[in-house]
């Protein structure tokens, strides 16, 4: 019995040794091939410069009163207003959506002394797309005429990216291609062909914040400053390109 088991071991190391050695031979012809092609493993950008279309803000109305239930009815009473001032402005309704309500109590702190209760504050936030920026200025000074007394964080977008991510993708491949050629030409070789190509990171930057004033002079109001400027929109590739003497 024990002699049948060194055999059974005996077999399976020399299985087992054989199996190893023809892996290697296996792999070996390709390892080899790996270290006799010269390869450049390069990265580009493309970055595109272009006007939004659309704009987000956020609008909100903060009432204070003595009472929770006279401060959010004071907040429902100007919201209401306030959207339906939105709505006249041409702001559809699925652009308008509640984005923040809250109440909170309010307290006076005073040294020695424990906190006072003087009231409670309703706020109610929504967030505004205006697809036509044009009447960006005008739905704000309108909003704060009628009782919107928060006006927030603006963004801008394009509705439609693709047309300005696919002109940053060409550009960028362009770019790759030609430093391929570079590399190539500085030393002695020249791009047999592009082995791989992987595109990476891809943002769209913001343009500076709006410019609002709400001052008046007079019985005239200034104009609220609507800047969009332009978003910048950029997409990095990675490329993997094979050369040849």
């Amino acid at each position: 019995m024990r002699t049948f088991l060194r055999g059974a071991a005996l077999s399976l190391l020399l299985v087992s040794s054989a199996s190893t050695m023809a892996l290697a031979q296996t792999a070996q012809p390709g390892a080899e091939a790996m270290f006799r092609t010269t390869t450049l493993n390069l990265a580009a950008d493309g970055e595109i410069h272009v006007a939004p279309d659309i704009a987000t803000i956020n609008l909100g109305v903060t009432s204070i009163a003595k009472s929770a239930s006279e401060a959010l009815a004071d907040n429902a009473t100007r919201m209401s207003q306030v959207i339906a001032t939105l709505k006249r402005s041409s702001i559809a309704s699925k652009d308008i959506q509640t984005s923040g309500l809250n109440v909170s109590a309010q307290y006076a702190y005073e040294q020695n002394q424990p906190p006072r209760l003087t009231g409670y504050q309703a706020s109610n936030q929504v967030t505004v797309t205006v697809r036509e920026l044009s009447r960006l200025g005008p739905a704000v000074d309108a909003v704060v005429s009628a009782g919107a007394n928060q006006v927030n964080g603006i963004s801008f977008a394009l509705s439609d990216p693709a047309a300005a991510e696919n002109a940053a993708r060409e550009q960028a491949v362009r770019a790759l291609q030609a430093k391929a050629d570079l590399y190539a030409r500085a030393t002695g070789y020249r791009v047999s062909r592009l082995v791989s190509l992987s595109e990476g990171a891809s943002f769209a930057s913001q343009p500076p914040m709006v410019m609002a004033s709400f001052a008046r002079r007079g019985a005239v109001a200034d104009q609220t400053i609507v800047s969009p400027g332009e978003l910048k929109v950029r997409i990095d590739v990675t490329g993997l390109y094979e050369l040849t003497r």
